[in-house]
Protein backbone atom coordinates (compact mmCIF):
# COMPACT_ATOMS: atom_id res chain seq x y z
CA UNK A 1 0.00 0.00 0.00
CA UNK A 2 2.99 2.32 0.44
CA UNK A 3 3.57 3.99 -2.92
CA UNK A 4 6.84 5.91 -2.41
CA UNK A 5 10.35 4.78 -3.35
CA UNK A 6 12.08 5.49 -0.02
CA UNK A 7 10.91 5.54 3.58
CA UNK A 8 12.48 6.62 6.85
CA UNK A 9 12.36 3.49 8.99
CA UNK A 10 11.83 3.11 12.73
CA UNK A 11 12.41 -0.25 14.39
CA UNK A 12 9.99 -2.14 16.64
CA UNK A 13 11.72 -0.84 19.78
CA UNK A 14 11.61 2.81 18.61
CA UNK A 15 15.17 3.19 17.28
CA UNK A 16 15.85 5.11 14.04
CA UNK A 17 17.11 2.68 11.39
CA UNK A 18 17.59 5.23 8.58
CA UNK A 19 16.26 5.71 5.05
CA UNK A 20 15.59 2.53 3.05
CA UNK A 21 13.95 1.66 -0.25
CA UNK A 22 10.34 0.62 0.37
CA UNK A 23 10.83 -2.97 -0.83
CA UNK A 24 13.83 -3.48 1.45
CA UNK A 25 11.85 -2.08 4.42
CA UNK A 26 8.99 -4.51 3.64
CA UNK A 27 11.46 -7.41 3.53
CA UNK A 28 12.94 -6.37 6.90
CA UNK A 29 9.46 -6.30 8.44
CA UNK A 30 8.62 -9.75 7.03
CA UNK A 31 11.87 -11.19 8.43
CA UNK A 32 10.80 -10.08 11.91
CA UNK A 33 7.23 -11.39 11.35
CA UNK A 34 5.88 -7.85 11.72
CA UNK A 35 4.06 -5.28 9.56
CA UNK A 36 5.35 -2.09 7.94
CA UNK A 37 3.05 0.75 9.06
CA UNK A 38 3.21 4.27 7.65
CA UNK A 39 2.99 6.62 10.67
CA UNK A 40 3.82 10.00 9.10
CA UNK A 41 2.83 10.00 5.41
CA UNK A 42 3.25 13.78 4.93
CA UNK A 43 6.92 14.03 5.88
CA UNK A 44 9.69 13.72 3.33
CA UNK A 45 10.55 10.81 3.10
CA UNK A 46 7.46 9.26 4.77
CA UNK A 47 8.10 7.66 8.16
CA UNK A 48 7.30 3.97 8.53
CA UNK A 49 7.54 1.75 11.56
CA UNK A 50 8.02 -1.98 11.91
CA UNK A 51 5.33 -3.19 14.33
CA UNK A 52 2.48 -5.62 14.91
CA UNK A 53 -0.44 -3.83 13.22
CA UNK A 54 -3.10 -5.82 15.10
CA UNK A 55 -1.60 -4.81 18.43
CA UNK A 56 -1.37 -1.20 17.23
CA UNK A 57 -5.08 -1.12 16.26
CA UNK A 58 -6.01 -2.70 19.61
CA UNK A 59 -4.09 -0.05 21.56
CA UNK A 60 -5.69 2.74 19.50
CA UNK A 61 -9.20 1.42 20.16
CA UNK A 62 -8.38 1.06 23.86
CA UNK A 63 -7.20 4.71 24.01
CA UNK A 64 -10.35 5.86 22.18
CA UNK A 65 -12.51 3.87 24.62
CA UNK A 66 -10.78 5.48 27.63
CA UNK A 67 -11.25 8.97 26.15
CA UNK A 68 -14.93 8.24 25.52
CA UNK A 69 -15.38 7.03 29.10
CA UNK A 70 -14.06 10.33 30.48
CA UNK A 71 -16.50 12.46 28.45
CA UNK A 72 -19.50 13.91 30.26
CA UNK A 73 -22.75 13.29 28.41
CA UNK A 74 -25.25 16.10 28.83
CA UNK A 75 -28.89 15.15 28.62
CA UNK A 76 -31.81 17.51 28.05
CA UNK A 77 -34.57 16.84 30.57
CA UNK A 78 -38.08 18.19 30.06
CA UNK A 79 -40.43 19.84 32.54
CA UNK A 80 -43.95 20.25 31.18
CA UNK A 81 -46.31 22.92 32.48
CA UNK A 82 -49.68 24.41 31.54
CA UNK A 83 -50.45 28.16 31.65
CA UNK A 84 -52.80 27.71 34.63
CA UNK A 85 -50.65 25.26 36.63
CA UNK A 86 -51.40 25.43 40.39
CA UNK A 87 -48.74 26.54 42.88
CA UNK A 88 -48.12 23.07 44.37
CA UNK A 89 -47.68 21.47 40.93
CA UNK A 90 -45.42 24.35 39.88
CA UNK A 91 -43.25 23.87 43.02
CA UNK A 92 -43.07 20.12 42.46
CA UNK A 93 -42.01 20.45 38.82
CA UNK A 94 -39.47 23.18 39.61
CA UNK A 95 -37.98 20.94 42.32
CA UNK A 96 -37.38 18.36 39.59
CA UNK A 97 -35.82 21.05 37.38
CA UNK A 98 -33.45 21.98 40.26
CA UNK A 99 -32.49 18.33 40.65
CA UNK A 100 -31.80 17.97 36.91
CA UNK A 101 -29.68 21.14 36.82
CA UNK A 102 -27.68 20.13 39.90
CA UNK A 103 -26.85 16.79 38.29
CA UNK A 104 -25.43 18.68 35.27
CA UNK A 105 -28.25 18.18 32.78
CA UNK A 106 -29.96 20.86 30.72
CA UNK A 107 -33.66 21.51 31.32
CA UNK A 108 -36.23 22.26 28.65
CA UNK A 109 -39.31 23.93 30.15
CA UNK A 110 -42.42 23.45 28.01
CA UNK A 111 -45.71 25.31 28.44
CA UNK A 112 -48.54 23.49 26.65
CA UNK A 113 -51.63 25.32 25.43
CA UNK A 114 -54.85 23.35 24.95
CA UNK A 115 -57.90 24.53 23.07
CA UNK A 116 -58.44 28.28 23.28
CA UNK A 117 -55.66 28.81 25.84
CA UNK A 118 -53.38 29.73 22.92
CA UNK A 119 -55.27 33.04 22.65
CA UNK A 120 -53.79 34.04 26.04
CA UNK A 121 -50.16 33.37 25.19
CA UNK A 122 -49.07 36.08 27.65
CA UNK A 123 -50.03 33.73 30.54
CA UNK A 124 -47.46 31.24 29.29
CA UNK A 125 -44.88 34.03 28.90
CA UNK A 126 -45.51 35.15 32.51
CA UNK A 127 -45.07 31.57 33.69
CA UNK A 128 -41.73 31.26 31.88
CA UNK A 129 -40.56 34.58 33.38
CA UNK A 130 -41.47 33.18 36.80
CA UNK A 131 -39.51 30.00 36.06
CA UNK A 132 -36.51 32.06 34.94
CA UNK A 133 -36.59 34.08 38.18
CA UNK A 134 -36.84 30.88 40.23
CA UNK A 135 -33.94 29.17 38.45
CA UNK A 136 -31.64 32.20 38.05
CA UNK A 137 -29.42 31.15 41.00
CA UNK A 138 -28.32 27.85 39.43
CA UNK A 139 -29.16 28.15 35.72
CA UNK A 140 -28.54 30.31 32.68
CA UNK A 141 -31.05 30.76 29.88
CA UNK A 142 -29.59 28.97 26.88
CA UNK A 143 -32.56 29.53 24.57
CA UNK A 144 -35.15 32.25 25.07
CA UNK A 145 -38.87 31.48 25.00
CA UNK A 146 -39.81 30.23 21.56
CA UNK A 147 -43.20 29.16 20.23
CA UNK A 148 -43.33 25.74 18.56
CA UNK A 149 -46.88 25.05 17.50
CA UNK A 150 -49.07 24.93 20.63
CA UNK A 151 -46.09 25.00 23.03
CA UNK A 152 -43.73 27.63 24.36
CA UNK A 153 -40.31 26.25 25.16
CA UNK A 154 -37.24 27.59 26.93
CA UNK A 155 -33.93 25.81 27.59
CA UNK A 156 -31.84 26.28 30.74
CA UNK A 157 -28.25 25.15 31.27
CA UNK A 158 -26.55 24.80 34.67
CA UNK A 159 -24.32 27.76 35.55
CA UNK A 160 -21.37 25.49 36.38
CA UNK A 161 -21.58 24.14 32.80
CA UNK A 162 -21.44 27.65 31.30
CA UNK A 163 -18.29 28.58 33.26
CA UNK A 164 -16.39 25.61 31.82
CA UNK A 165 -17.42 26.28 28.22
Amino acid sequence: MIRVREVSLIGNDGEQLGVFPTQEALNMAEEKDQDLVEVAPNSSPPVCRIMDYGKFKYQQSKRAHEAKKKQKIIHVKEVKLRPNTDQHDYDFKLKNAFRFLESGDKVKVLVFFRGREIVHRENGQKLLVRVTETLEDIAVVEQEAKQEGRTLCMIFAPKSLKKKA
